[in-house]
C-alpha cells in the first residue's frame, strides 16, 4: 500500500504541474482599452499586479469616476480579452517505473522536449452598472475541452460604503499573493505547492488554496485600500458545480492585511489568511451494477481541515520580495485515505465512520520566497524557492519525511509589447522539484522543467 501511494503521489505531482502550462490567469488589456490607460498602470509586471492594480480590483474594477458604467462607453467596447502561451519546453523525471525485456521491471530517467502550447482563456470582466460588477473566465485544455474557471458577480459600495462588497459565484480566494496573477508558468514550477499540498495518501482534496472555490463573499477596505479585511463562504467541493460530494460541508476563508509607506521605497503590506472547513469522509453506496458504487451528493461523516499563514509583500526600489508561509492541518481521517472518494484520488473502499486506532491528523509547514527584479516595465527577472515538510504523519510508521518538497524556479519575461490593445511577453523559465521518497523504490522523486514560449493576450 504504501509503495502504491507514493507511486499515485508521484505520478500526481508531475501531472498537476504539466497542467499548469494551461492554468488560468487574470490580465485584461480591455480594462486598459476602456479607461485608456496602459497595462502597467495596474501590473507591475503582467500578469502581477501592483498596488494601484490591487485596488482597481478591489473597487470592482472601477475608478471611481464616471466612466465606471458601460453606458458612457463607445459601443464597439468589449470587455473580452484572449490568452495563450505556444512554447517549446523539455520535462525530465529521474525515476519511472518501465517494463523490461525479460518481463521484470526497473527505474530509469525519462526526459523530452517539443513544442507545445498551453490551453485558451477567455477572459471578461467589468462592470454591469455602477457598482455591480462581473467575471465570466470559460477555459479550455489543450485539446479544446472547456469549462468554468470563475463566474461572479458583485455588488460594491453598498449604502456608498468601500466596507460592504458582496460576491457571489466562482471566484479565486481572496490571497495577496495569487496564483492566478503569477510569473510562473513551467511544469515543475507554475503553482504554488503549499496552495495544493495534500500528503501522501491523505484523501483531502478540499483544502485547496490555488483552486478556484463556489460560494459567497464579503470584502471590505479603506478608501485608500491600506487595510482590507474579507471572509468567504464556501462549498467543500474544490470548485466543482453540482454539490458532488456533500450537501451539508462548508468551509470558511478569512483574509486580512494593512500596507504602509516605507519612504521612496513605496508601499508594502502584510497580512494572514486562514481557511477552515469541514468535508465528508464517507458516501452512500448503491452495489445495483454489482459492486458499490459512492452516490454523488451523498457524502457523510464531515471531518476538519485547516491552512492558516502570513504573507509579507516587501518592496526595496526595483527589488520585491513575496514571503508566504503556511501551516497545514487535517483530520486523521483525511490522513487514512478517506474524502474524495467519487474521483478515486484515495484509492481506498467506501467505509462508514468508525475509530482509526493509531491513526493521526497529519500537520506539515510550508513556505516560499519568491523575488522580483522589475528592471524595467518590459523586463523583469524573478525567482522563487519553496518548502514543505511534514511535521506529523497520519500514520506512526511512515517515514517523517514522506512527502516533503522542494521547488526552486527562475527565469525573465521580456515584454516588447505592453499597450492597451495587448500584451505579449518572452517567457524563459527553468524549474526544479523534488518529492522525499515519492519514486517507485521509495527514493526521492526529481523533476525538472525548461521552458521558452510567448505568452500573449489581447
Amino acid at each position: 500500500m504504501a509503495s502504491s501511494r507514493r507511486t499515485v503521489t508521484g505520478v500526481l505531482l508531475s501531472a498537476t504541474f504539466v497542467l499548469a502550462l494551461s492554468s488560468s490567469a487574470h490580465a485584461l488589456p480591455a480594462f486598459a482599452r476602456k479607461y485608456g490607460l496602459r497595462c502597467s498602470a495596474c501590473h507591475e509586471a503582467w500578469p502581477m499586479l501592483n498596488y494601484f492594480g490591487q485596488k482597481f480590483k478591489d473597487n470592482g474594477y472601477q475608478l471611481m469616476n464616471d466612466r465606471d458604467s458601460p453606458i458612457w462607453q463607445n459601443p464597439s467596447y468589449w470587455p473580452v480579452t484572449f490568452r495563450m502561451t505556444p512554447s517549446w519546453h523539455r520535462e525530465s523525471t529521474d525515476k519511472i517505473s518501465y517494463d523490461t525485456p525479460s518481463g521484470g521491471s526497473a527505474l530509469r530517467r525519462l526526459t523530452y522536449s517539443g513544442f507545445d502550447y498551453g490551453g485558451l482563456d477567455i477572459l471578461s470582466a467589468g462592470t454591469i452598472e455602477k457598482n455591480i460588477s462581473f467575471q465570466i473566465i470559460p477555459a479550455s485544455d489543450e485539446l479544446g475541452a472547456f469549462h468554468i474557471e470563475a463566474v461572479n458577480a458583485r455588488l460594491d459600495n453598498v449604502f456608498h460604503s468601500p466596507w460592504l462588497n458582496f460576491k457571489l459565484g466562482k471566484f479565486e480566494l481572496d490571497n495577496l499573493v495569487s496564483e492566478k496573477r503569477g510569473l510562473t508558468l513551467s511544469a515543475s514550477g507554475g503553482g504554488y505547492q503549499i496552495y495544493h499540498f495534500i500528503p501522501v495518501g491523505d484523501g483531502n482534496i478540499f483544502g485547496q488554496l490555488g483552486d478556484n472555490q463556489v460560494g459567497m463573499e464579503w470584502l471590505g477596505h479603506s478608501a485608500n485600500d491600506r487595510t482590507r479585511l474579507s471572509v468567504a463562504i464556501l462549498s467543500s467541493t474544490d470548485g466543482n458545480p453540482d454539490v458532488p460530494y456533500g450537501s451539508n460541508s462548508y468551509s470558511t476563508f478569512i483574509t486580512g492585511s494593512h500596507a504602509f509607506e516605507v519612504g521612496k521605497l513605496g508601499t508594502d503590506r502584510v497580512g494572514f489568511y486562514a481557511m477552515v472547513g469541514e468535508a465528508p469522509t464517507s458516501f452512500l453506496t448503491d452495489s445495483s451494477s454489482g459492486s458499490p458504487v459512492p452516490i454523488p451528493s451523498s457524502g457523510v461523516g464531515n471531518r476538519g481541515f485547516s491552512r492558516e499563514g502570513f504573507i509579507g509583500l516587501f518592496y526595496f526600489g526595483k527589488l520585491d520580495f513575496q514571503v508566504v508561509t503556511q501551516h497545514g492541518s487535517d483530520s486523521k481521517w483525511f490522513g487514512a485515505g478517506y474524502g474524495d472518494l467519487i474521483d478515486g484520488v484515495a484509492g481506498l473502499n467506501n467505509n462508514p465512520p468508525g475509530i482509526l486506532t493509531g491513526f493521526r491528523s497529519p500537520t506539515w509547514n510550508g513556505a516560499f520566497v519568491e523575488t522580483h527584479w522589475v528592471h524595467s516595465p518590459q523586463l523583469t527577472f524573478f525567482q522563487r524557492s519553496e518548502w514543505i515538510r511534514m511535521s506529523q504523519q497520519a500514520d506512526p510508521l511512515t517515514p517523517s519525511n514522506l512527502g516533503n518538497i522542494d521547488n526552486y524556479v527562475f527565469g525573465y519575461r521580456y515584454y516588447p509589447v505592453m499597450n492597451s490593445r495587448a500584451g505579449f511577453a518572452w517567457h524563459n523559465e527553468y524549474s526544479w522539484i523534488r518529492g522525499k521518497g515519492l519514486a517507485p523504490d521509495g527514493s526521492d522523486l526529481t523533476n525538472n522543467s525548461l521552458m521558452a514560449g510567448f505568452d500573449f493576450d489581447f
